[in-house]
């Protein structure tokens, strides 16, 4: 009977925050969001310390995505809106997201949940769950995302949503759960918090009531 390897975490170099000294930090530009340049050393894997390392951060903030989700019909609420961004790696820069907004100083993660599900969608949940955090981009960003599913009538998913100050011009999208998942196999949804959501939707959709 061959032994039982330790798993991937029982192996892991067991570094933290303190394995790290930040030398200097120093924003370079500062508007809607920021870029700070850190240097820093670490410890090595090896031994011993790294030399100066310097890198770029996008510091953006931390913010919350949420899945609208009725179980009882078995549907989703997706959004429609433009990301710019994608103009240049996509074929039309409008996009199928989930819910999302970011975490104003003095918001609790809960509360910007449900307020950014009314604001983009209209819509009221009867329960907002925590599912999940993740880092979408820790190469060169600090963000945050954190992860809710919203237990919602989908039959009240209607209209034209978001907040024009801010520029918002939002579209719903209702429909199957297995829908939306085709639509991600199809790579017609392709940003990476609405496919993480999808996914975990196909994995656990039995268990949500």
């Amino acid at each position: 009977m061959s032994a039982v390897k330790d798993s991937p975490m029982e192996t892991m170099t067991a570094f933290g925050n303190d394995d790290v000294e930040v030398i200097s930090q120093r924003p370079l530009y500062q508007g809607f969001f920021q870029l700070q340049e850190y240097r820093f050393r670490h410890k090595l894997f090896a031994g011993g310390w790294s030399e100066e390392v310097r890198r770029e951060v996008f510091e953006r903030g931390h913010a919350v995505v949420v899945l609208p989700y009725d179980p009882a019909r078995d549907q989703v609420v997706l959004i429609e809106q433009i990301r710019i961004p994608a103009l240049a790696t996509s074929s039309r820069p409008w996009l199928l997201e989930l819910v999302a907004g970011m975490i104003d100083a003095g918001e609790t993660r809960d509360d910007v949940a449900v307020r950014e599900l009314f604001e983009e969608t209209g819509l009221e949940c009867s329960a907002m769950t925590a599912v999940s955090q993740y880092l979408p981009s820790p190469g060169g960003c600090s963000e945050r995302l954190y992860f809710y599913w919203a237990k919602i009538d989908a039959s009240k998913a209607q209209g034209l949503h978001g907040l024009c100050d801010e520029h918002e011009d939002i579209r719903l999208h209702v429909m199957s759960r297995q829908q939306a998942y085709t639509l991600l196999k199809q790579g017609q949804i392709d940003n990476g918090a609405t496919v993480i959501g999808l996914q975990w939707l196909q994995l656990n959709y039995q268990e949500l009531s």
